[in-house]
C-alpha cells in the first residue's frame, strides 16, 4: 500500500489509494485507532477523506496515516446483515447472458459469497458492496432507467448494491428486497455502513429468506 496524501482545505487530507480494497483496509485501521483530532473518515472508490478538528493537526494526522498498517487477510468484524432477495429483476436474463451463467447460477453466485460495504455514494444509504463472485462482474446498462424502485438489488462492474429509495439508475437489476436500507427515523439512518459484511439470501414471494 502506497498512500498519496493531498491537502483538502484546512481541515482535511485526501488519501489516494489503488482501489476500494486498499481504501477499506486503511479506513478500518484508522477507525479502530483514530489519530488524535480526527473527526470523520469518508471512504470512496479510490480515496479516503480524513477530516480533523483544526489545521494544526495536519502534520500529526498525516504521519499517523503513513504509519498505519492495515491488517492483511480477514478484516475486523464490522457487523453482518442478511438481505433477503426475491430474484425476479428485469435484468436477470441479461446478466445471465453477459456472464454466460444460467439464471439459477447467477442467483447461487450472488448468495454464496459474502460481500463487504466498501463505501457509500450516489444517494444517501446507497452502499457499494465488494468481494462477491468475480463471475458476476457486468457493465452498467447502456441506457439508464428513469426510475429504479426502492429495494432493487443490482450489479455493476465489481459492485453489488441495494437501491435505498426510488431514483434513476443504470445498474443491472437482478432482484428486490423489502429490507429498508435507509431510514431517517433510525440511528444511524443507513443500515449498510463501511466495513460491514452483507449476505444475500434468496427469498420467497413473501420476501422472507428461504431456509436451506
Amino acid at each position: 500500500m502506497s498512500p498519496r496524501l493531498r491537502p483538502c482545505g484546512d481541515h482535511a487530507v485526501l488519501v489516494e489509494l489503488d482501489g476500494a480494497e486498499e481504501v477499506l483496509a486503511l479506513y478500518e485501521a484508522l477507525a479502530e485507532d483514530p489519530p488524535h483530532g480526527v473527526t470523520d473518515l469518508l471512504p470512496a472508490a479510490g480515496t479516503l477523506l480524513v477530516r480533523f478538528d483544526r489545521p494544526a493537526r495536519r502534520q500529526p494526522v498525516e504521519s499517523a496515516i503513513l504509519r498505519a498498517r492495515p491488517a492483511a487477510g480477514p478484516r475486523p468484524a464490522g457487523g453482518e446483515v442478511t438481505v433477503p432477495v426475491v430474484y425476479d429483476g428485469d435484468d436477470l436474463a441479461d446478466v445471465a447472458a453477459l456472464t454466460g451463467l444460467p439464471e439459477r447460477e447467477v442467483i447461487d453466485a450472488h448468495t454464496a459469497t459474502p460481500w463487504t460495504v466498501a463505501f457509500s455514494g450516489f444517494a444517501p444509504g446507497f452502499a457499494y458492496l465488494i468481494g462477491g463472485d468475480p463471475r458476476l462482474r457486468v457493465p452498467r446498462r447502456t441506457e439508464s432507467r428513469v426510475r429504479v424502485p426502492v429495494g432493487a438489488v443490482a450489479l455493476a462492474a465489481e459492485y453489488s448494491a441495494v437501491y435505498p429509495r426510488e431514483s434513476p439508475g443504470g445498474w443491472q437489476l437482478i432482484g428486490r428486497t423489502s429490507l429498508p436500507v435507509w431510514d431517517l427515523a433510525a440511528d444511524p439512518p443507513a443500515l449498510l455502513r463501511p466495513g460491514m459484511r452483507v449476505r444475500f439470501a434468496e427469498a420467497g414471494d413473501d420476501g422472507k429468506a428461504r431456509r436451506g
